[in-house]
């Protein structure tokens, strides 16, 4: 549910891994190459990078860094719409491969937080998750604070959009319809048009289509599954169909794609 970690704890994490957590990596000194999916950070001291639920990441060279791993639920934080709209505020944790470094502006109150944190999971006093939530909350407005400031562009999704992508992305097996998708939200396949539209500017089925490949692109390169074992793990009943699927939507096919990244790693 949720769990926090120093660097110098954290040498599981030299290995490439996946969890179904929001994951907050923070560097207090010296310097860390981070890989995500298919692209690399280097973190620096107070910076921060924030990885989606479901993104495979490891690092590189953990040992000349000190900093922490903050890791926790989606239903663990998301008990409202405004706490969905404040994870994903700005394109934090997003969901479309756009995971960047953040220098954060004022890093001591990022740090203090972080430190109680780690104390309030380890004593438990009365209310700790509350106390936790609460401090998650001030670390996320302080990112968010030092994008503004920095210039760049307000973005706040709407709630009912990110309730869209998670279910996607926890149901993969299932290969969902727009419409099964929005019956599972409580919504219509046209409210989810309208929102995706809004969003990125894309069809609800074409935001459907790019988690998908995402979720295909990770398997194969990390999972080492063969293109068969891929197609089924995504519902998709003929692996013949989804290798024209997944050329469609790469200009490549899974074969080229899993020996050129096997070949990369």
């Amino acid at each position: 549910m949720i769990d926090i970690k120093t660097f110098s704890e954290a040498a599981d994490l030299q290995n490439p891994r996946r969890v179904l957590k929001y994951v907050l990596v923070f560097c207090t000194s010296g310097e860390t190459t981070v890989s995500v999916d298919e692209n690399e950070f280097i973190l620096t001291e107070n910076c921060v990078l924030t990885i989606t639920s479901g993104q495979i990441h490891y690092f590189k060279n953990i040992q000349n860094a000190a900093g922490f791993v903050l890791e926790f639920t989606y239903a663990f934080f998301c008990k409202d719409d405004n706490d969905m709209e404040l994870i994903f505020h700005n394109g934090l944790f997003c969901h479309f491969a756009m995971n960047e470094m953040i220098k954060v502006d004022n890093p001591q109150i990022v740090i203090k937080e972080l430190e109680e944190i780690g104390k309030e999971i380890h004593e438990k006093p009365y209310q700790y998750l509350i106390s936790i939530h609460s401090r998650i909350e001030l670390i996320l407005i302080e990112i968010n604070r030092t994008k503004i400031n920095r210039g760049d562009e307000i973005y706040k999704p709407d709630a009912l959009f990110l309730q869209f992508l998670e279910t996607v992305i926890q149901n993969f097996e299932k290969n969902l319809s727009v419409t099964e998708a929005a019956n599972l939200i409580g919504t219509t396949e046209t409210k989810l048009n309208e929102l995706s539209k809004l969003h990125c500017n894309k069809t609800a089925q074409n935001i459907i289509f790019g988690l998908i490949i995402s979720e295909a692109k990770r398997l194969f390169t990390y999972e080492k599954l063969s293109v068969k074992e891929v197609a089924y793990a995504l519902g998709f009943n003929d692996p013949f169909y989804f290798s024209n699927f997944f050329k469609k939507h790469t200009n490549t096919s899974p074969k080229f794609f899993k020996e050129k990244t096997v070949d990369n790693l």
